[in-house]
């Protein structure tokens, strides 16, 4: 798959490609919808990250949050699977060619509901995949309903009132095996920019949870998911900034306010900490974290939880380099001599 070139005179990236190059087709959500904010931070973040648009694959379920990847990257490969099946589809398509780096897309109701049996395994599996939960809330496609993540109390446009305890995506993928896991606001242009780069240059599971207000449905008083309420309550646990291996950048910051995480690549995570004593690797320390804000009716936002060094799928299934979507039937069917020796370890 070609990419299209740069064009005469406007800034370009480090592979030479306008950010033009890393658009896709015009949105069709509602306007001033937060997730149509998401989509343009992917682009911001894999044109700086100076990512080549035919070595990605996009996946997505059904819902509001689904057709996203129609609007970012339209150079890329792409699925939109069956609702809540968008984890299987990536893990297939992942595991046959090693060398794609995997975006996905899903929302609240996706992941949280119809999908969540693939969300777990996928988390545990520490896929090398980038996964973005367009959290509003509701059911946007179909008329504002209830999603698992809805507070309790939550009220609907409606007046509906959640009764049940949400599901905290972040604390599941935590608790799973996630190697990376995120929280921010669609709102919140620096942060997300910084996280999703980051997120790039992560080999395993990056579980990132967007908040993004559903502008038809929940963005109203008594909404935990409006802009109003999400902007008074959410509460960033550091200043994130990310130096890619590429860049020759000096960060200086105060001694023994700042963790930096060394990527597998040779990016630096630098998390400029307001709680002193906040380690983003240690696990029990950010699932203690995420349950104290949850109780205050609040949102940790920035890098909840990392582990550069967590073995990802691929690592645990020792795949060759070579991408099996590639190797010739010589190498992936077995000889009969192959299939003796194995028959007869059987006997």
């Amino acid at each position: 798959m070609g990419t299209p070139s740069s064009t005469p005179g406007g800034k370009t990236n480090r592979l030479g490609l306008a950010i033009q190059t890393y658009r896709g087709s015009k949105t069709t959500l509602c306007a001033g919808c937060g997730h149509n904010a998401i989509s343009e931070r992917i682009v911001d973040a894999f044109f700086e990250m100076g990512v080549e648009p035919a070595q990605v694959a996009k996946f997505s379920g059904i819902g509001c949050s689904s057709k996203s990847p129609a609007y970012f990257l339209a150079g890329s490969h792409g699925f939109n699977a069956v609702h809540g099946r968008m984890p299987s589809i990536a893990t297939g398509a992942l595991l046959a060619n090693r060398r794609l780096l995997g975006i996905g897309v899903s929302g609240d109701g996706d992941t949280g509901a119809i999908g969540i049996g693939q969300f777990v395994h996928l988390m545990r599996r520490n896929v090398p995949l980038i996964y973005i939960i367009e959290d509003n809330g509701c059911y946007g496609l179909t008329k504002g309903q209830l999603s698992p993540t809805a507070d309790l109390g939550s009220v609907l446009k409606n007046g509906v009132v959640s009764d049940l305890p949400p599901l905290d995506t972040c604390t599941l993928a935590i608790e799973l095996g996630a190697s990376f896991v995120a929280r921010s606001f669609s709102g919140d242009k620096k942060q997300l920019l910084a996280i999703l780069k980051a997120a790039i240059s992560h080999r395993g599971t990056c579980l990132i949870d967007v908040l993004s207000p559903c502008v038809t449905f929940n963005d109203h008083e008594g909404s935990t998911r409006s802009y109003a309420y999400v902007k008074d309550h959410d509460e960033p646990v550091g200043d994130v900034s990310f130096v890619p291996f590429f860049d020759d950048i000096t960060v200086e910051y105060d001694a023994g306010t700042t963790a930096e995480v060394r990527m597998h690549d040779g990016s630096r995570l630098l998390l400029h900490k307001l709680a002193a004593d906040y380690e983003p690797t240690d696990r029990a320390q950010s699932l203690a974290l995420l349950r104290d804000y949850a109780t205050r009716g609040e949102f940790a936002t920035g890098i909840l939880y990392i582990d550069p060094a967590a073995p990802s799928f691929v690592d645990l299934l020792g795949l060759v380099d070579d991408p099996l979507a590639d190797l010739p039937q010589a190498r992936t069917r077995p000889g009969r001599e192959v299939l003796e020796t194995i028959m007869a370890s059987l006997r």
